[in-house]
């Protein structure tokens, strides 16, 4: 290989042929270009006579060069010229690349592909073959490179039929098989590393010397795989946690939930300390949305250890107890209500209410304590709901020993058993293990819990497959049935602790959250019975349908499986119901690439390389061939050209295609691929998801224009804060806001404007909205005063902490917002009223929503000290330009929680109001004394 510093030549004996450019000028010289054929009869009385001596007409000059260039571009692209060359390639004999395809390694494939890729061209200007073996083991259906040496164009294309797995890797295995197919020694062994640390890796690395040398390709610490844990449901409450293999520094990453159709609903920040390898987070929301999310992913990290799927276990079902709410009279906290609403209220919906009531809500179980004993009408409806996929758990006691209840899985014995006391030889019993095939097997049994009191089954051959629990005796304490699409269950004795302590107990609170997650078939993590493959994880963290070869999960795969090519990563179960199997948790925790043997050449994965230009140098070669061929077509008059302009136009095609090929070795270097910047800093929680992409507003320059165009037109304008996407929200937002005012008001807007609170005079707007941001910088003295004109001077400002959880007072409590309006002469702020002028400007509202709901509003305390009364600063906290903002089709670009598009209903008609009061003022107000502003006047 020739090198010339940044460039370089493959094959430089290939430019030996240059030489033969000298020969190819004088050829050239001495051919004309083909005759002109014009035909003319009388041609015909020439015939015959020879000319004394015939002089051949020279070949341009300008067409020489042409064809000299177009030579000499064919014989540098045979050389193949290389841009920014490496060096050759180390060691002696054969490349065998050892490539790391476990899940790790998907956040970096596409830079692992192409690092692999150019040193098989390496190989290929060495003359030396390339072996490949990956590390993770493969699925059934896998394309698995050839075995033994490779030619090294057959090795580029096994390296892109590679993609990474859903599983760890198995290096000793890999570097065994190596060993075993008898490769030439000594080989240079290239291990392209996911950069994690493994139990097996200096085995690994000493047996991988042995073939000769080694070196060892990993990335960058702050680019290897992230790990995303099983989230633990709290209440309302996701707490997310996440891992990183090293603690090098502040990071911040994004959580993001989405549902079955790819739709995020929900999304919050992970905040890593700078040496922490640990961050943790709570996903809030309401019960609608928390039941949608089907799947949460760390947001820029392809893989499967980065996405965990949920299942019912992470859902609060709707949970129904019959009955009354507990009340201050006859002992409350004795109450069966009380105790089931205080065991599964963190983690189920809950509704107490009669059967109708209960009924008449889509309800996944219903829970019945023996005081609420169903009548003869309720049996028959909560049969009827059962039979269509209901499931109804009851509570035994006093009523239902002593009535004949045939909504029952068991027919029962008249009158209880009871265990101990006075008229007892017994004691109280305590339960035994739970059977295999029960809903409960694997939960841990307290030793101190007992049963005092019970009701017993009647004995009978199918009692045995019913009961789900038994005592120590081996009396039946919990019995079910499947009866249509549903079951129907009975506990044995009572929901308080009239007949036993099982209701003060952690089993008591597990036993029911294993019945509720049952609403969907489910048993929880302790199933007993083996769940088929539904769907699958795979490399990339992409869902679909299970490699070949995938075998069910047995029993105990949630607590000691790891994920494997016959198991991998997924959803196991039914149509009806499935329980999600993930990587997170069940593998090492991720750690940075140990200490490697003595030998052992490292060097990290990179995304620069070198370019081969060969095939720019071949296109512009053809560029000028058929160029060529159209000048020749000229010359011989078959294209309809003015001969006259013949020399001109050829000219400016050769200047045009010159100056082409001259700009191409810059235009190819910019087009290499530059190294990925380093991740910043992501956006705060609050912030909505990013919008579709969309081109920047251009913003009108302070100048004549932009003061004639605020002047002559009413103008809705936002604050430039400097964070890109909240700007597009802003101007999307008000952009939105101005078409239902157009449609619905005799307001006609022009387009938004974003204000620059250090150059922009504000009093020509008069409203400005103002979102609140973590990064934004403090206004500057005369940014303040310029605020402090635009509210003085009768504009109102509308300020949008967009963060829900809005507190304020007379010096206020929002971090953000007290230090933007630290330099501001801000006014006392209070809670607005219920009968404020801005609910009844325009519609009459009782409720201001955003995106968000619930926020309260906080405007200027006592109406505003100028201005006739009207506040000068309002202050909000639900994300109101992320309500407004739509697309072009009129759909909104985000979600908006809780109450969906009734909810974006009113936060529009929220916007009007906020327009109208700042355009009319509180003329409302006065509307109401206008009899006594008549009489004023006519004195």
């Amino acid at each position: 290989m020739l090198s010339l510093g940044a460039l370089a030549f493959a094959t430089p004996w290939m430019l030996s042929l240059l030489v033969a450019l000298p020969v190819i000028y004088w050829l050239l010289r001495l051919l004309p270009p083909a005759p002109k054929l014009v035909r003319f009869p009388a041609i015909r009385l020439l015939l015959g006579l020879e000319p004394p001596e015939r002089t051949p007409v020279r070949i341009p000059l300008w067409l020489l060069l042409l064809r000299l260039l177009l030579v000499t571009l064919l014989i540098v692209a045979l050389a193949r010229p290389l841009l920014n060359p490496a060096a050759e390639l180390g060691g002696q004999g054969p490349l065998v690349l050892l490539i790391d395809d476990g899940w790790a390694s998907a956040p970096n494939w596409s830079v692992m592909q192409r690092h692999a890729e150019r040193l098989t061209e390496r190989a290929e200007r060495a003359n030396r073959p390339v072996a490949i073996q990956s590390t993770a083991p493969a699925a059934l259906d896998d394309v698995q490179p050839k075995h033994g040496l490779l030619r090294p164009e057959e090795a580029r294309a096994a390296i892109r039929a590679l993609k990474p797995k859903p599983w760890p890797t198995d290096r000793a295995a890999a570097v065994a098989a190596l060993q075993k197919l008898n490769l030439p020694t000594p080989a240079h062994v290239v291990w392209l590393s996911d950069g994690l640390d493994s139990k097996d890796l200096q085995a690994a690395a000493e047996r991988a010397l042995k073939l000769g040398s080694l070196e060892v390709i990993r990335p960058e610490s702050s680019r290897i795989a992230l790990t995303l844990l099983q989230p633990e449901a709290g209440g309302r409450e996701l707490k997310v946690k996440a891992l990183r293999a090293a603690g090098d520094g502040p990071r911040r990453i994004a959580v993001q939930g989405s549902d079955d159709r790819g739709a995020i609903v929900a999304r919050t920040m992970l905040d890593f300390a700078p040496t922490a390898t640990e961050a943790a987070a709570t996903i809030d929301t309401p019960t609608e949305l928390r039941n949608r999310i089907a799947r949460l992913d760390i947001e820029g990290q392809s893989s499967a250890g980065a996405a965990v799927l949920l299942d019912e276990r992470f859902r609060r079902r709707p949970v129904g107890i019959m009955g009354e709410s507990q009340t201050a009279s006859g002992q409350p906290l004795l109450q069966e209500v009380f105790f089931l609403e205080r065991a599964l209220e963190p983690y189920a919906a809950i509704t107490i209410g009669d059967r109708t009531a209960l009924l008449g809500q889509r309800m996944a179980i219903i829970l019945v304590p023996d005081n609420a004993s169903p009548g003869s009408d309720d049996r028959a409806a909560l049969n009827d709901w059962i039979e269509k996929g209901g499931i109804l758990v009851r509570f035994a006691g006093p009523r239902l020993a002593a009535s004949e209840d045939e909504l029952v899985p068991v027919k029962l014995r008249q009158g209880d058993r009871a265990l101990g006391g006075a008229m007892s030889w017994g004691q109280p019993a305590a339960l035994a293990e739970f059977p295999a095939t029960s809903p409960f097997a694997g939960l841990t049994i307290p030793p101190d819990v007992r049963i005092q009191q019970q009701v017993l089954a009647e004995p009978g051959p199918d009692v045995g497959d019913k009961t789900w629990a038994r005592l120590t005796d081996g009396t039946p304490l919990v019995t079910g049935e499947k009866r249509g699409q549903g079951y129907l269950v009975l506990i044995h004795t009572t929901a308080n602790t009239g007949w036993s302590n099982l209701a003060l107990s952690g089993l008591f609170v597990d036993m029911l959250q294993r019945l509720v997650q049952l609403s969907r078939g489910v048993a929880g993590e302790g199933t007993a019975q083996q769940l088929k493959p539904w769907r699958a994880l795979d490399g990339f963290g992409k869902l679909g349908a299970p490699p070949l070869g995938t075998l069910p999960l047995p029993p105990d795969a949630m607590q000691t499986f790891r994920p494997r090519p016959v198991t991998p990563p997924g959803l196991y179960g039914d149509q009806s119901a499935q329980v999600a199997f993930n990587l997170g948790g069940r593998v090492d925790p991720p750690a940075v690439l140990g200490s490697l043997p003595s030998g052992v050449a490292t060097d990290r994965l990179s995304e620069e390389g070198e370019t081969d230009l060969s095939r720019w140098f071949l296109a512009a070669a053809l560029i000028l061939l058929l160029l060529d061929f159209v000048i020749a077509l000229l010359l011989r008059g078959l294209l309809p050209l003015p001969g006259r302009r013949l020399g001109r136009a050829a000219g400016a095609i050769v200047i045009a295609v010159g100056l082409a090929i001259a700009v191409s070795p810059g235009d190819v270097q910019a087009q290499q691929p530059q190294p990925k910047a380093p991740p910043t800093q992501q956006r705060p929680q609050q912030q909505p998801p990013s919008p579709p992409p969309a081109a920047t507003p251009t913003q009108p320059k302070p100048g004549d224009d932009a003061l004639l165009r605020a002047t002559l037109e009413t103008r809705l304008a936002y604050v430039i804060t400097g964070n890109r996407e909240v700007d597009e929200v802003s101007r999307a937002g008000l952009e939105g806001l101005g078409e239902i005012l157009r449609a619905r008001t005799s307001v006609e807007p022009g387009d938004p404007i974003g204000v620059d609170l250090e150059k922009d005079d504000l009093r020509l707007y008069p409203f400005v909205y103002w979102p609140i941001t973590p990064d934004q910088p403090a206004p500057s003295v005369a940014a303040a005063a310029n605020i402090d004109r635009h509210m003085k001077s009768g504009g109102i400002l509308f300020l949008d902490t967009r963060d829900q959880h809005i507190t304020l007072g007379r010096g206020g409590t929002n971090a953000d917002l007290k230090r933007l309006l630290r330099t501001v002469d801000v006014p006392p702020l209070v809670a607005m009223p219920q009968d404020h002028v801005l609910s009844k400007s325009f519609y009459l509202l009782s409720d201001m929503p955003g995106r968000w709901a619930g926020g309260r509003l906080w405007i200027e305390a006592g109406n505003g000290r100028i201005n006739d009364g009207v506040a000068a600063i309002i202050v909000g906290a639900n994300d109101y330009a992320g309500a407004w903002a739509m697309e072009s089709a009129g759909r909104g670009m985000f979600p908006v929680a809780p109450g969906g598009e009734n909810q974006r209903e009113m936060a529009f008609r929220f916007g009007v109001n906020l327009v109208m009061y700042a355009l009319t003022g509180n003329y409302k107000d006065d509307a109401v004394h206008l009899n006594d502003i008549m009489q004023r006047l006519r004195r």
